[in-house]
């Protein structure tokens, strides 16, 4: 929780927060702004037949996961702030734990301690999908 990190290094974490946000804010708007300016019917007309529509098509699907990850990442800082301000920012939500200034640092907007984390995604793992 807040209380097992300093005012210094829960200063230092929003700090580095606030930096990730407006690097994301930056890079959503110069997707953004890339995204008006070649249109996928601009992609689309230069392509003249099925197989570069095709790579239009998933050019623009590209651009537009690109930018619905940075969006993610975005709520995940607001989510983080949130914590902090309610004063349980470093806690585990699955098991309560302080989560360990080292683990923050590398990774501000964690929600689980290193071992509930690797619960998580040995129990949510998506099973693999065959190939050809």
């Amino acid at each position: 929780m807040s209380a097992e990190l300093t005012p210094e290094q829960l200063a230092e974490l929003r700090e580095a927060l606030q930096r990730r946000f407006d690097e994301l804010w930056a890079e959503i708007r110069e997707e953004a702004a890339a995204r008006r300016e070649e249109t996928f019917s601009r992609l689309a007309s230069e392509a003249p037949d099925i197989e570069d529509q095709s790579v239009a098509d998933q050019l623009v699907d590209l651009e537009l996961t690109t930018i619905d990850r940075q969006v993610e990442e975005v709520r995940e800082i607001q989510a983080a702030w949130f914590r902090m301000k309610e004063g349980i920012y470093g806690e585990c939500i699955d098991c309560h734990a302080p989560i360990g200034y080292e683990r923050l640092k590398a990774f501000p907007t964690a929600q689980r301690c290193l071992t509930c984390q690797d619960i998580y995604e040995k129990t949510h793992a998506e099973p693999p999908h065959p190939s050809l």
